[in-house]
C-alpha cells in the first residue's frame, strides 16, 4: 500500500504555547496533545512521539507493536512528572497486516480523533474518552448538544495519568482512495464534521487537505492549539522519508510540502508556492 501525506500544525489564538506534536513516517501517523501547560504537555507529547517513532520504516505493524509504544510513552511520562501532573492524548492509524491484505490499525486514548474519508462519506473511527462522550453513549446527549457542552473537554482517560495505558483498537481492511485524517481537538473543536468533510473532498492533495483544515479551525476562534495529519492510500507499494514535529511559535507555524518524494518543513509563506 503506497501512502502519500501531509500535515500541519498551529498554536492558535489563545494558547500561550504548541502542546501538540506530530509523527507522520510509513507506517505509523499519530497526533499527540499534550496536557498540563509548559514543561509538562509539550514534554508528554514530545515523549509520546518519540516512542512511537521506533516503528518508523517498519513494512507493516502488529498491535503488539503499538501497546508496547503506549507502555513505554506512559513509563518516561509518569518518569518526567513525578511532582507534577502532565499527560497527552494520541490518536493515530498505523499499516498492518491480516490475511494477507492490507489494515489500518486505529488506536486512540483521549479525545484526538481518526476519521476516513471514503466514497464520499465522512466516518469517525475513534471514541472520544472523555465525560461528554459517555452521556453521548448513555443517550443522555445527542451528539450534537455533544459539540457545544460546556465539559466537552474534561477527558476519562489519558496517557501518562494512569498506571496503566489504556488505548482502544480497531482493524479496518485499508484500500486505495482512502483518506485519513487525524487531528487534535483543536480541529474538532472548531469545525463541524461537515466542514471537515468538505475540506478533505475538495482538496487535491493531502498536504493540501492538511494545512486548509488547521487554517479553518484557527480563523473559527483558534482557542486551542491545532493539528492535522492526512493520508492518503495508493495502489502501488513505496514510501517516502517522513517527519515528526513538535510545537511551533505562531511566528514560526510549519507546514510541510513533499518536495521530490521527501517531506520537509516550510514556513507558512511558502504555501502558495511550495517550489
Amino acid at each position: 500500500m503506497r501512502t502519500t501525506w501531509g500535515s500541519a500544525s498551529d498554536r492558535g489564538r489563545v494558547r500561550a504555547l504548541n502542546e501538540d506534536a506530530l509523527l507522520a513516517h510509513p507506517p505509523v501517523f499519530l497526533v499527540a496533545d499534550g496536557m498540563g501547560g509548559h514543561e509538562a504537555g509539550d514534554v508528554a507529547s514530545r515523549l509520546a512521539v518519540e516512542e512511537f517513532a521506533r516503528l518508523a520504516g517498519l513494512t507493516v505493524v502488529d498491535p503488539s507493536d503499538l501497546h508496547a509504544c503506549f507502555r513505554h510513552a506512559a513509563q518516561r511520562i509518569r518518569g518526567a512528572f513525578e511532582r507534577r501532573e502532565g499527560g497527552t492524548t494520541v490518536a493515530g492509524v498505523a499499516l498492518g497486516e491480516h490475511d494477507g491484505t492490507a489494515h489500518w490499525l486505529v488506536f486512540n486514548v483521549g479525545d484526538s480523533r481518526v476519521y476516513r474519508w471514503q466514497d464520499g462519506e465522512l466516518a469517525q473511527l475513534t471514541v472520544d474518552h472523555s465525560v461528554v462522550q459517555e452521556l453521548v453513549d448513555t443517550g443522555v446527549l445527542t451528539r450534537e448538544a455533544a459539540e457545544q457542552h460546556p465539559e466537552r473537554h474534561v477527558l476519562t482517560r489519558a496517557l501518562g495519568t494512569g498506571a496503566d495505558p489504556e488505548p482502544d483498537y480497531w482493524m479496518l481492511p485499508a484500500r486505495p482512495g482512502d483518506r485519513i485524517l487525524v487531528c487534535s481537538d483543536g480541529v474538532t473543536g472548531e469545525l463541524l464534521p461537515a466542514q471537515i468533510a468538505e475540506v478533505l473532498a475538495r482538496t487535491a492533495t493531502p498536504v493540501e487537505a492538511a494545512a486548509e483544515l488547521v487554517r479553518a479551525a484557527v480563523e473559527a476562534g483558534g482557542r486551542d492549539n491545532t493539528t492535522a495529519v492526512v493520508v492518503d492510500a495508493g495502489e502501488s507499494e513505496g514510501s517516502s522519508p517522513g517527519w515528526l514535529a513538535f510545537g511551533t511559535e505562531p511566528a514560526d507555524r510549519t507546514w510541510d510540502e513533499t518536495v521530490d518524494g521527501a517531506t520537509i518543513p516550510r514556513p507558512r509563506s511558502h504555501l502558495e508556492d511550495p517550489r
